[in-house]
């Protein structure tokens, strides 16, 4: 049997928080059915962050209310971010049984992200972490900037390692580490996780977050798995990026990634088409074209298979009735 890779699916939270445009919550959870459709098992649909931070996301009691059905239906995790313990508050009564925790690894982003130190984040998110658990709680952690800072450059990898295993120590159940904007390249990829091997970390319990912004997200990928990572966050059509991160658009378009597993002889659990029409549609209700290179020729092929009239709305908000039935 095919190797088991794990895609986590970030494009509801991490892709629709930095657009300009605010998605209504029906098309929220027709996206988020469209990916659970798709045979996705991990999902982070939205962010207990404060509204007025996010208000792309100020609906998230709303969605998880909304999609409980599609979570208690099928084998599907469904997660959220959370800031602090307010936002776990928030989470807990919503009924959500997975949370997602952020810091970074650089203090001056750290700082600008969450207006606290490394420190102050570490202690503060262990709290987070620990209190999740006590309410029977799944926990997964990032680390922003493991690969590099827009605004530092270069960062001691052995601090993400200590980081990390803080986190782990705390309850944490896997690790997130983010390559914020796309500065990371695979001889980095390898080295970092050759750190974490030597450190005892279970490499079962890391995931790796890039971004494409110099295009490299794919090959950092292919190093991550020669590594031994077998998790990977990446988002539909390649929504979104980090609005505290100069230069940070440009996430792994999941499309890209499912393409290339699967060509390799992975198993990912993913139709490959149905992945691809979520794009479509989340593209059609943004009304603008998204960078993912796999959507751009999907999108192309069925443009061309299609009649000029459905052709002429490809792209555009017109088409969103048509891509919802």
């Amino acid at each position: 049997m095919s190797e088991r890779v794990n895609v986590y699916e970030v494009a509801p939270r991490d892709g629709l928080q930095n657009e300009s445009t605010v998605v209504e919550t029906d098309d929220k959870v027709a996206f988020i059915e469209r990916l659970v459709a798709s045979g996705y098992r991990d999902v982070e649909i939205s962010s207990f962050v404060r509204p007025r931070w996010v208000p792309q996301l100020a609906d998230a009691s709303e969605v998880v209310a909304r999609t409980a059905h599609l979570r208690d239906e099928n084998d599907v995790t469904f997660w959220a971010l959370v800031p602090n313990r307010r936002g776990l508050d928030r989470a807990v009564e919503s009924g959500l049984g997975a949370v997602a925790t952020f810091l970074s690894a650089s203090e001056t982003h750290n700082k600008k992200n969450i207006n606290r130190t490394v420190r102050e984040s570490l202690a503060a998110q262990s709290e987070v972490i620990a209190s999740a658990r006590e309410e029977g709680m799944r926990v997964r952690a990032y680390i922003s900037c493991v690969f590099g800072c827009p605004y530092e450059g270069h960062v001691d990898p052995d601090r993400a390692v200590d980081i990390a295993q803080a986190l782990l120590s705390a309850g944490a159940e896997q690790i997130s580490l983010g390559d914020t904007t796309g500065m990371g390249n695979p001889a980095q990829v390898a080295d970092i996780i050759g750190r974490f091997k030597a450190a005892g970390v279970d490499l079962g319990r890391l995931a790796l977050h890039m971004h494409d912004t110099r295009g490299t997200a794919l090959a950092n990928v292919l190093a991550g798995l020669q590594s031994g990572v077998r998790c990977f966050d990446a988002s539909i059509a390649g929504l979104g990026g980090c609005p505290y991160a100069p230069g940070a658009s440009g996430n792994l378009a999941s499309e890209d990634l499912i393409y290339m597993l699967q060509e390799m002889g992975y198993d990912t659990g993913l139709d490959l088409e149905s992945a691809a029409q979520a794009g479509d549609f989340i593209e059609d209700v943004l009304g603008r074209e998204l960078p993912g290179r796999y959507h751009l020729y999907h999108r192309g092929a069925a443009g061309s298979a299609g009649s000029a009239s459905t052709a002429s709305t490809a792209g555009t908000g017109r088409a969103r009735n048509s891509a919802r039935g």
